[in-house]
């Protein structure tokens, strides 16, 4: 159980930014923000002060906040060495094994390239936590922009292995139309079929429905639960073109 304070802020149209804070160490960061406003408006009521961000992914809508934040609060910026021309507010490039701290919590840097080439995600193995940006979804992955269905076959392996205890902090709410899939890539799958239940009325309420856990994933992903990188692959391909 961390304890690591970490809000979940609400962004664009279905992006979540996660602030988190070490209330031992007083150190506050930002894990991919899509804009800067709401983020500084958090922070800013709670009376934490900003000092790094975390980017999994150059994509605008995980990297938008970036440079309203830095010149705000003077946050050092860290995020994937691959990705360093596409980030232009980069100061700390990250490769496979590297880490970055907050306090005395550390997270060890994996590469998981498949949505974008250089893809990152965030271990925080002391704290049972993992930030996977647009890898690993509840009951879903991302697309393969610039990897392929190998790569993320991968990905989902190697996901697979962290504790089932631990929480997975995923960047977008994209349960109930990922759910809607899982139930027809696997019709007999009870596990999902309750899972969707409590989605549904979760979200009926408007309420959100991550962060999740590596142990409900390893049940209802589709795509963690993929035996090869054809079957990912064939998953991939149906959700994308899927309209259920």
């Amino acid at each position: 159980m961390t304890d690591l304070q970490i809000v979940r802020i609400p962004a664009l149209s279905d992006n979540y930014i996660w602030l988190v804070h070490d209330p031992v160490s007083d150190e506050t960061m930002v894990v991919d923000p899509a804009e800067a406003a709401p983020v500084l408006a958090e922070a800013d009521r709670r009376g934490w002060k900003i000092g790094q961000i975390w980017n999994t992914h150059w994509h605008p809508d995980h990297t938008g906040g970036n440079a309203a934040i830095k010149e705000a609060t003077g946050a050092v910026v860290s995020g994937p060495a691959a990705e360093a021309a596409r980030i232009p507010t980069l100061d700390v490039e990250l490769s496979e094994g590297d880490t970055v701290r907050l306090g005395d919590h550390v997270a060890t840097v994996c590469e998981t390239p498949g949505h974008t080439a250089g893809h990152i995600v965030f271990h925080l193995p002391g704290d049972a936590v993992v930030f996977t940006g647009d890898t690993l979804f509840a009951m879903g992955c991302g697309r393969l922009f610039e990897g392929d269905a190998t790569q993320m076959f991968a990905n989902m392996q190697r996901l697979a292995t962290l504790p089932p205890e631990t929480i997975v902090y995923c960047a977008h709410e994209y349960t109930q139309s990922n759910g809607r899939f899982a139930l027809a890539a696997e019709p007999d799958n009870a596990a999902t079929s309750k899972r969707m239940a409590t989605v549904d009325a979760v979200r009926a309420r408007g309420e959100p429905t991550v962060p999740t856990s590596i142990a409900d994933e390893l049940a209802t992903n589709p795509f963690l639960r993929a035996t090869s990188a054809a079957q990912l692959a064939e998953r991939r391909k149906a959700k994308d073109e899927f309209r259920g």
